[in-house]
């Protein structure tokens, strides 16, 4: 590679037009979703965020769950939260 190569490559670097490794003419990604609009969607939804800690088993029958169904991981523990409350109204009452 000579030097002006070299300081070509350099610039497009800091122009950021280098193509990625892999990235083929024609299959172009679709662009993600911004963070804010995903936001909206869920709020739209009526969707909350809602973050726990849970064992490392009951994540992995979590996903096996998931992919056994084919549904996405918010779904499916959706389904089972619902499922498992329905069941035993009375179990959180002391």
């Amino acid at each position: 590679m000579k030097k002006t190569d070299l300081a070509k490559f350099d610039a497009k670097k800091l122009m950021g037009k280098v193509a990625a490794p892999g990235a083929a003419f024609g299959n172009a990604v679709p662009p993600a979703v911004d963070k804010r609009e995903q936001r909206k969607r869920d709020q739209a939804l009526g969707l909350v965020p809602f973050a726990v800690k849970l064992n490392s088993e009951l994540v992995k029958q979590l996903q096996a769950l998931a992919a056994e169904t084919g549904q996405d991981l918010n779904v499916t523990v959706a389904e089972v939260l619902a499922r498992g409350l329905a069941a035993d109204p009375g179990a959180s009452k002391t």
